[in-house]
Protein backbone atom coordinates (compact mmCIF):
# COMPACT_ATOMS: atom_id res chain seq x y z
CA UNK A 1 0.00 0.00 0.00
CA UNK A 2 1.05 3.56 -1.14
CA UNK A 3 1.13 5.55 2.17
CA UNK A 4 -1.31 7.57 3.14
CA UNK A 5 -1.86 11.25 3.72
CA UNK A 6 -1.02 12.76 6.95
CA UNK A 7 -3.96 14.62 9.55
CA UNK A 8 -1.97 17.63 8.05
CA UNK A 9 -2.11 17.09 4.70
CA UNK A 10 -5.90 16.71 4.96
CA UNK A 11 -8.04 19.80 4.23
CA UNK A 12 -11.72 19.48 3.91
CA UNK A 13 -11.93 19.06 0.54
CA UNK A 14 -10.52 15.94 0.54
CA UNK A 15 -13.47 14.96 2.93
CA UNK A 16 -16.11 15.95 0.45
CA UNK A 17 -15.90 12.41 -1.79
CA UNK A 18 -17.33 10.70 1.57
CA UNK A 19 -20.13 13.55 1.91
CA UNK A 20 -21.14 12.77 -1.84
CA UNK A 21 -20.75 9.01 -1.55
CA UNK A 22 -23.53 9.54 1.78
CA UNK A 23 -25.77 11.98 -0.69
CA UNK A 24 -25.67 9.32 -3.19
CA UNK A 25 -26.61 6.21 -0.56
CA UNK A 26 -29.48 8.52 0.18
CA UNK A 27 -30.27 9.25 -3.31
CA UNK A 28 -30.42 6.19 -4.47
CA UNK A 29 -33.36 4.43 -2.56
CA UNK A 30 -35.79 7.44 -3.34
CA UNK A 31 -35.10 6.44 -7.08
CA UNK A 32 -35.46 2.74 -6.43
CA UNK A 33 -38.22 3.37 -4.00
CA UNK A 34 -40.66 5.63 -7.47
CA UNK A 35 -39.49 2.84 -9.93
CA UNK A 36 -41.00 0.21 -8.12
CA UNK A 37 -44.03 2.12 -7.82
CA UNK A 38 -43.96 2.97 -11.22
CA UNK A 39 -43.37 -0.75 -12.53
CA UNK A 40 -39.76 -0.21 -13.10
CA UNK A 41 -39.55 2.15 -15.91
CA UNK A 42 -36.51 1.93 -17.41
CA UNK A 43 -35.50 5.33 -17.17
CA UNK A 44 -35.42 4.85 -13.61
CA UNK A 45 -34.05 1.91 -13.36
CA UNK A 46 -30.85 3.08 -15.35
CA UNK A 47 -30.83 6.39 -13.38
CA UNK A 48 -30.63 4.27 -9.87
CA UNK A 49 -27.55 2.02 -11.87
CA UNK A 50 -25.83 5.58 -12.11
CA UNK A 51 -26.37 6.64 -8.88
CA UNK A 52 -24.78 3.57 -7.57
CA UNK A 53 -21.90 3.83 -10.07
CA UNK A 54 -21.56 7.43 -8.92
CA UNK A 55 -21.63 6.95 -5.15
CA UNK A 56 -19.03 3.92 -5.74
CA UNK A 57 -16.96 6.03 -7.65
CA UNK A 58 -16.58 8.42 -4.73
CA UNK A 59 -16.80 6.13 -2.32
CA UNK A 60 -13.22 5.01 -3.70
CA UNK A 61 -12.06 8.24 -3.99
CA UNK A 62 -12.51 8.46 -0.02
CA UNK A 63 -10.66 5.44 0.52
CA UNK A 64 -7.82 6.36 -1.80
CA UNK A 65 -7.56 9.87 -0.33
CA UNK A 66 -7.70 8.70 3.87
CA UNK A 67 -6.44 5.74 3.37
CA UNK A 68 -3.63 5.58 0.84
CA UNK A 69 -3.86 4.52 -3.07
CA UNK A 70 -2.84 0.92 -4.41
CA UNK A 71 -3.31 -0.42 -7.63
CA UNK A 72 -6.36 -2.42 -7.29
CA UNK A 73 -8.12 0.65 -5.89
CA UNK A 74 -7.15 2.98 -8.63
CA UNK A 75 -8.19 0.39 -11.26
CA UNK A 76 -11.79 -0.04 -9.45
CA UNK A 77 -12.07 3.76 -9.09
CA UNK A 78 -11.22 4.35 -12.80
CA UNK A 79 -13.97 1.61 -13.93
CA UNK A 80 -16.78 3.42 -11.84
CA UNK A 81 -15.67 7.19 -12.19
CA UNK A 82 -14.39 7.82 -15.74
CA UNK A 83 -15.96 4.63 -17.62
CA UNK A 84 -19.03 3.77 -15.68
CA UNK A 85 -19.57 7.87 -13.97
CA UNK A 86 -22.23 9.27 -16.08
CA UNK A 87 -22.94 6.99 -18.91
CA UNK A 88 -26.41 4.92 -17.01
CA UNK A 89 -27.46 8.06 -15.84
CA UNK A 90 -27.15 9.26 -19.64
CA UNK A 91 -28.91 6.22 -20.47
CA UNK A 92 -31.97 6.70 -18.23
CA UNK A 93 -32.51 10.32 -20.38
CA UNK A 94 -32.88 8.25 -23.83
CA UNK A 95 -35.09 6.21 -22.33
CA UNK A 96 -36.65 8.95 -21.09
CA UNK A 97 -36.88 11.12 -23.87
CA UNK A 98 -37.13 8.89 -26.76
CA UNK A 99 -39.01 5.97 -27.69
CA UNK A 100 -38.13 2.71 -26.41
CA UNK A 101 -36.93 0.83 -29.49
CA UNK A 102 -34.98 3.57 -30.52
CA UNK A 103 -33.43 4.01 -26.94
CA UNK A 104 -32.70 0.55 -26.76
CA UNK A 105 -30.92 0.64 -30.14
CA UNK A 106 -28.46 3.48 -28.93
CA UNK A 107 -27.82 1.83 -25.50
CA UNK A 108 -26.76 -1.26 -27.72
CA UNK A 109 -24.57 0.51 -29.68
CA UNK A 110 -22.79 2.95 -26.94
CA UNK A 111 -22.80 -0.31 -24.45
CA UNK A 112 -20.20 -1.83 -27.39
CA UNK A 113 -17.38 0.57 -26.25
CA UNK A 114 -18.13 0.34 -23.04
CA UNK A 115 -17.79 -3.16 -21.89
CA UNK A 116 -14.56 -2.61 -24.31
CA UNK A 117 -13.09 -0.33 -22.34
CA UNK A 118 -14.49 -2.02 -18.76
CA UNK A 119 -12.73 -5.32 -20.09
CA UNK A 120 -9.65 -3.49 -20.70
CA UNK A 121 -9.17 -1.41 -17.74
CA UNK A 122 -9.77 -4.67 -15.92
CA UNK A 123 -6.61 -6.12 -17.65
CA UNK A 124 -4.90 -3.75 -18.30
CA UNK A 125 -1.49 -3.44 -16.18
CA UNK A 126 -0.97 -0.56 -13.34
CA UNK A 127 2.14 1.48 -13.65
CA UNK A 128 2.97 2.07 -10.24
CA UNK A 129 5.49 4.89 -10.41
CA UNK A 130 2.30 6.76 -11.48
CA UNK A 131 0.53 6.10 -8.21
CA UNK A 132 0.14 9.26 -6.27
CA UNK A 133 0.20 8.32 -2.56
CA UNK A 134 -3.67 9.80 -1.99
CA UNK A 135 -5.11 11.13 -5.35
CA UNK A 136 -6.42 8.27 -8.18
CA UNK A 137 -5.20 8.58 -11.20
CA UNK A 138 -6.08 7.76 -15.19
CA UNK A 139 -2.45 7.70 -16.13
CA UNK A 140 -1.43 4.76 -13.84
CA UNK A 141 -3.77 3.09 -16.59
CA UNK A 142 -0.58 1.58 -18.70
CA UNK A 143 -2.99 0.80 -22.06
CA UNK A 144 -3.40 4.43 -22.66
CA UNK A 145 -5.34 3.56 -26.01
CA UNK A 146 -8.20 3.12 -23.25
CA UNK A 147 -7.67 6.76 -22.01
CA UNK A 148 -8.89 7.44 -25.63
CA UNK A 149 -11.63 5.71 -25.22
CA UNK A 150 -13.35 7.49 -22.20
CA UNK A 151 -13.55 10.83 -23.88
CA UNK A 152 -16.25 9.27 -26.14
CA UNK A 153 -17.87 7.52 -23.96
CA UNK A 154 -17.98 10.87 -21.70
CA UNK A 155 -19.23 12.86 -24.77
CA UNK A 156 -22.17 10.49 -25.13
CA UNK A 157 -23.26 10.68 -21.60
CA UNK A 158 -22.76 13.94 -21.79
CA UNK A 159 -25.17 15.09 -24.95
CA UNK A 160 -27.93 12.86 -23.67
CA UNK A 161 -27.75 13.65 -19.54
CA UNK A 162 -27.58 17.54 -20.04
CA UNK A 163 -29.10 17.56 -23.77
CA UNK A 164 -32.32 15.99 -22.80
CA UNK A 165 -32.38 17.74 -19.20
CA UNK A 166 -32.46 21.32 -21.48
CA UNK A 167 -34.75 19.53 -24.26
CA UNK A 168 -37.32 18.85 -21.32
CA UNK A 169 -36.72 22.23 -19.95
CA UNK A 170 -37.15 24.07 -23.45
CA UNK A 171 -40.55 21.27 -23.55
CA UNK A 172 -42.42 22.54 -20.75
CA UNK A 173 -41.13 26.25 -20.88
CA UNK A 174 -44.92 28.09 -20.86
CA UNK A 175 -46.93 25.40 -19.93
CA UNK A 176 -49.23 26.24 -17.22
CA UNK A 177 -48.26 25.22 -13.63
CA UNK A 178 -44.50 23.49 -15.03
CA UNK A 179 -42.62 26.70 -14.06
CA UNK A 180 -40.84 23.78 -11.40
CA UNK A 181 -40.06 21.29 -13.56
CA UNK A 182 -38.59 23.76 -16.40
CA UNK A 183 -36.30 24.61 -13.30
CA UNK A 184 -35.36 21.25 -12.39
CA UNK A 185 -34.30 20.38 -15.52
CA UNK A 186 -32.25 23.26 -15.63
CA UNK A 187 -30.67 22.36 -12.65
CA UNK A 188 -30.19 18.79 -13.73
CA UNK A 189 -28.37 20.23 -16.92
CA UNK A 190 -25.90 22.12 -14.75
CA UNK A 191 -25.28 19.20 -12.37
CA UNK A 192 -24.55 17.21 -15.45
CA UNK A 193 -21.62 19.19 -16.35
CA UNK A 194 -20.06 19.84 -13.59
CA UNK A 195 -18.26 16.46 -13.00
CA UNK A 196 -17.57 16.49 -16.81
CA UNK A 197 -16.10 19.85 -16.11
CA UNK A 198 -14.25 18.73 -12.48
CA UNK A 199 -13.13 15.95 -14.49
CA UNK A 200 -11.28 17.91 -17.25
CA UNK A 201 -9.29 20.00 -14.21
CA UNK A 202 -8.62 16.52 -12.48
CA UNK A 203 -5.94 15.79 -15.54
CA UNK A 204 -4.51 19.20 -15.13
CA UNK A 205 -3.93 17.68 -11.50
CA UNK A 206 -6.04 19.61 -9.62
CA UNK A 207 -7.74 16.38 -8.22
CA UNK A 208 -10.05 18.58 -5.33
CA UNK A 209 -11.56 20.71 -8.25
CA UNK A 210 -13.30 16.92 -9.38
CA UNK A 211 -14.10 16.48 -5.50
CA UNK A 212 -16.36 19.55 -5.37
CA UNK A 213 -17.35 19.34 -8.91
CA UNK A 214 -19.23 15.88 -8.16
CA UNK A 215 -20.75 17.04 -4.64
CA UNK A 216 -21.96 19.77 -6.66
CA UNK A 217 -23.13 18.05 -9.40
CA UNK A 218 -24.97 15.30 -7.94
CA UNK A 219 -26.82 17.61 -5.02
CA UNK A 220 -28.23 20.21 -8.20
CA UNK A 221 -29.08 16.49 -9.77
CA UNK A 222 -31.21 15.32 -7.01
CA UNK A 223 -32.56 18.72 -6.40
CA UNK A 224 -33.46 18.88 -9.94
CA UNK A 225 -35.36 16.21 -9.51
CA UNK A 226 -36.95 16.71 -6.50
CA UNK A 227 -38.55 20.02 -8.49
CA UNK A 228 -39.72 17.90 -11.26
CA UNK A 229 -41.39 15.07 -9.22
CA UNK A 230 -43.30 17.71 -7.53
CA UNK A 231 -44.31 19.80 -10.28
CA UNK A 232 -48.23 18.31 -11.04
CA UNK A 233 -48.66 16.85 -14.50
CA UNK A 234 -49.28 19.16 -17.83
CA UNK A 235 -52.69 20.96 -17.92
CA UNK A 236 -52.82 20.69 -21.76
CA UNK A 237 -50.61 18.19 -22.62
CA UNK A 238 -51.73 19.13 -26.56
CA UNK A 239 -50.62 22.28 -26.22
CA UNK A 240 -47.08 20.64 -26.01
CA UNK A 241 -45.32 20.53 -29.64
CA UNK A 242 -45.74 16.85 -30.98
CA UNK A 243 -42.54 14.67 -31.61
CA UNK A 244 -42.46 11.41 -33.86
CA UNK A 245 -39.64 10.00 -31.63
CA UNK A 246 -41.53 10.50 -28.16
CA UNK A 247 -44.76 8.41 -27.81
CA UNK A 248 -47.83 9.80 -26.48
CA UNK A 249 -47.69 7.80 -23.34
CA UNK A 250 -44.31 8.91 -22.02
CA UNK A 251 -45.63 12.62 -21.59
CA UNK A 252 -47.83 11.08 -18.23
CA UNK A 253 -44.43 9.63 -17.04
CA UNK A 254 -41.79 12.12 -18.23
CA UNK A 255 -44.65 14.76 -15.84
CA UNK A 256 -44.14 12.80 -12.71
CA UNK A 257 -40.80 11.32 -12.58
Amino acid sequence: MIPCMTSTELSPVHYLPIATTVVALAFLPVLLLRARLRGWPPHLVWWAIGVACYGSGTMIESIITLGGNSAELNRWWYLAGAILGAWPLATGSVYLVLARRTASILTAISAVPLVVAAVAVMLSPIDAAQLASHRPSGSAIEWTWIRAMTPLINVYAAFFLVGGAVWSCVRFRGVIGQRGRVMGTALIAMGGLLPGIGGAMAKTGMVEALYVAELAGLVLIWVGYECCTRSGDPVAIESIPSRSVIPPETIPDQAAS
